[in-house]
């Protein structure tokens, strides 16, 4: 054993990358999985619960939910905070600054809900496998997937680092499916299936988009990382695209107009105007204009 030991030790002292010694205490991904519990539970009450919720609890059970998340959040926002200390704050600066930005990130809470609702509704009326909204969010590992990145994103937004990443990797170890918190997500989205798909941190997706499994929204090129940090590398998609499975679609240039439908397994690397059609024919991408209404256009189940 004591040779053994001696063996670990020299090669954290010679393989030094991958050690975290005597540093600050970084976030704990135990407790961002308990925090992403609680905040599916604030979320959609009554779904994610051991027991049911009545209402002449309800004030009660969201107050020690709240109290509760509130107090993991501000610890792990602490310790991200002090992981960058991108200023040289002290701790009392780094306790206030986590404690402000905590109150801003459940202040969100109504206004994603309201997104998630949209999400829902685009869900059971996407899929006509779904037979109740209730399917939808106790069942599809979507929901959990966007109700995740949705609060991530706001942290995201706010500059806190390690935190945002780590819930929504929490969430695509559970559902096989990858969002960026930093990826901007309208209205009424919806990823059916979804196992596979990717979502890269600087896509802008637009409201009533539908996707399928092994999407991938990503960048041309990762060869020259420093260039492209913070840099946008990944593609806007407008309103009322759908995006059957297999697709790739790849840069930070790259636009797919509103009403568009981009078939199965195209790969993409260039913008295409509104109301495009595009397939994969033989061994060839073809852009077609479509010939009806974009309304339309989701004619048939995966």
């Amino acid at each position: 054993m004591s040779q053994i030991t001696d063996q670990i030790l020299a090669s954290y002292e010679q393989v030094g990358g991958i050690n975290h010694i005597d540093g600050v205490n970084l976030p704990s991904k135990t407790a961002i999985a308990a925090l992403a519990q609680d905040l599916l539970r604030l979320l959609f009450p009554g779904f994610f619960s051991d027991k049911p919720v009545h209402t002449s609890d309800l004030r009660r059970e969201t107050e020690n939910r709240l109290a509760m998340m509130m107090s993991k959040m501000e610890d792990e926002i602490y310790k991200s905070l002090e992981y960058s200390n991108p200023e040289g704050l002290s701790r009392k600066e780094f306790a206030g600054s986590a404690r402000q930005l905590t109150l801003e990130c459940i202040n969100q809470i109504p206004r994603i809900r309201e997104l998630l609702q949209t999400d829902t509704e685009a869900a059971f009326a996407g899929d006509p496998a779904a037979l109740s909204k209730e399917e939808v969010i106790v069942a599809y590992p979507f929901m959990e997937a966007i109700a995740v990145q949705r609060m991530a994103h706001e942290l995201f937004l706010r500059h806190i680092p390690l935190l945002p990443r780590i819930m929504t990797e929490w969430a695509h170890a559970r559902t096989g499916i990858d969002l960026h918190p930093g990826a901007t997500i309208g209205t009424h989205f919806f990823i059916d299936h979804g196992t596979g798909t990717v979502v890269g941190e600087t896509c802008q997706i637009g409201n009533h988009v539908k996707m399928y499994h092994g999407v991938t929204l990503g960048a041309k090129s990762t060869s020259d990382v420093e260039a492209l940090r913070g840099r946008k590398r990944h593609p806007t998609i407008e309103e009322e695209v759908t995006i059957y499975p297999g697709a790739t679609i790849l840069g930070g240039d790259t636009v797919i107009g509103a009403g568009s439908t981009i078939g199965g397994n195209v790969f993409l690397t260039t913008s295409v105007p509104p109301h495009s059609l595009v397939i994969f024919e033989g061994v060839t991408t073809k852009v077609m204009k479509k010939q009806r209404q974009p309304a339309a256009a989701n004619d048939y189940e995966i």
